[in-house]
């Protein structure tokens, strides 16, 4: 009898050493050798602080003050604590869970009713319970194990999506901030040339008055001065603007930033090395996408495991006396324990269509990870060529500005030596205008399509940004995996 007992214990526990349903394999998903618009001279600097690469310690700082105060940092820090949370809760389903109840209660019988009290009991009756409770669902088939495993991959999910949300704010205040000083070099450009407008403005009106000029000239001189002015609310908005969305990120109320060096005076990081097999391990978002790709498919071995029966162990030791002093003394000692079996026969195809449920759902996460990983090959490519192209541009811009400028100050020389109007003047002044604000536009755009590639490809910096940030508290660390 007892060897039968023993073996039928081995068999269980040999059975609970497998889980149904399907473990995880990470699917085999078709990329590029490398990328399309890589630079050759590209260096290993990804996984760094790239963000000091530009020299400004404000702007360290404006990140620094960030990581440990934006929002939706908190926001995601404060779902990976939730999601620990149910991870505990639901490891604990492989643990008896044991409980107490204490009861008291006094009652009269009533003696009118035809049946008479046993001679010797007391009416009114007083009752004392108390005790211990515990139940075991032994996890046979592993279903508590596949939910654990759902759970923890769900809380890996939310952990890389804090990370993503570290990522994305690092890149968007050295965007942010980059902007800012591009807008103040163009409110400076725009403020330098209104003044210079004005001045020549009045100049002419003196000649006018003079008879020495015509009224034309007076009159298109003034339209330039004009549309000078009339940039400077423009530029102003976009720079209250801007202060305004980078307070935001830096968890404050809109108000102004402090400043730095100028753009002119930002060093330029260097452009990141990666290989597009890189970005697997790299990305939160990938991270993220395969996480949940992981609990799509543990809680279909779940659902598969409804389809057997469940086990479950429940026992019961306390005491139970008319009198509380003797509540707890050997006779009035109360126990008792149980096994039960229980399991489907027909439930109206309620299993199955949790099956088919799951099986939906991992088809679904499958595709959204391969979307993930094309997604990342092309934003890399895109932020690429973009720094590239934008290099190409600036250059360009830098000799258009320098020849604009040759050609107004020849053109200056060509009217005080009258050989020309100051039409002429006015056109070479208004093309230099519009070119060295072209010019700046351009400087912010070719800093954020580097911030952009570190942005796209990730990298072991964010984990040095993780280190400026508030850490949730998690039951589960994920270096431990």
């Amino acid at each position: 009898m007892r060897a039968t007992i023993a073996a039928a214990a081995l068999a269980m526990l040999g059975l609970a050493g497998c889980a149904v349903g399907p473990d995880y394999v990470r699917p085999e998903v078709e990329q590029p050798r490398d990328f399309r618009f890589a630079e050759r001279g590209a260096g290993d600097s990804a996984n760094i602080e790239w963000w000091r690469q530009f020299g400004d310690p404000v702007l360290e700082q404006l990140i620094a003050d960030a990581l440990q105060n934006n929002r939706d940092l908190r926001i995601a820090a404060a779902r990976v604590e939730e999601f620990s949370g149910r991870l505990t809760a639901t490891r604990s389903q492989f643990f008896p869970q044991i409980g107490y109840g204490a009861d008291a209660s006094r009652d009269r019988a009533s003696e009118r009713l035809g049946t008479p009290i046993p001679g010797g009991l007391p009416n009114p009756q007083t009752t004392y319970l108390a005790g211990l409770n515990a139940s075991w669902e032994i996890d046979l088939w592993g279903r508590i194990r596949r939910l654990s495993e759902a759970a923890q991959a769900d809380l890996l999910a939310t952990e890389e999506a804090r990370r993503g949300v570290v990522l994305t704010l690092v890149a968007s205040v050295a965007s942010g901030y980059v902007t800012l000083r591009d807008l103040d070099k163009q409110l400076a450009i725009t403020r330098r040339t209104a003044n210079t407008r004005e001045d020549a403005l009045r100049l002419f009106e003196l000649r006018y008055g003079g008879g020495v000029v015509s009224q034309v000239e007076v009159a298109q001189i003034r339209s330039e001065y004009q549309a000078a002015v009339a940039t400077i609310p423009t530029v102003e908005r976009a720079v209250a603007q801007t202060e305004n969305a980078l307070s935001v990120l830096l968890g404050r109320n809109p108000g102004p930033i402090p400043r730095g060096r100028a753009v002119d005076d930002l060093a330029m990081p260097a452009v990141p090395a990666g290989l597009p097999s890189e970005l697997l391990a790299r990305r939160p978002d990938i991270r993220q996408a395969e996480q949940n790709l992981v609990a799509a498919n543990a809680r279909i071995g779940a659902a598969r495991a409804l389809y057997y029966p469940a086990i479950s162990l429940t026992g019961l030791f306390g005491g139970a006396s008319a009198e509380l002093s003797n509540l707890f003394s050997g006779p009035a000692r109360t126990w008792s324990y149980a096994g039960s079996l229980a399991g489907p026969i027909f439930t109206g195809g309620a299993i199955s269509g949790k099956v088919a449920q799951a099986n939906a759902q991992q088809k679904q996460f499958l595709a959204a990870y391969e979307q993930t990983i094309q997604n990342a090959f092309r934003e890399v490519d895109d932020a690429l060529i973009d720094q590239r192209k934008s290099r190409e541009r600036l250059a360009a811009q830098e000799a258009q500005v320098a020849a604009l400028r040759d050609y107004a100050r020849l053109a200056r020389m060509r009217y005080e030596g009258g050989y020309t109007s100051y039409l002429e003047v006015l056109d070479a002044e208004r093309s230099l205008f519009s070119a060295e604000l072209g010019y700046a536009q351009t400087q912010a755009d070719l800093f954020n399509a580097i911030v952009n590639v570190y942005k796209a490809m990730g990298g072991g910096w964010v984990l040095e940004a993780d280190k400026l940030a508030p850490r949730p508290a998690m039951a589960f660390d994920p270096a431990t995996r």
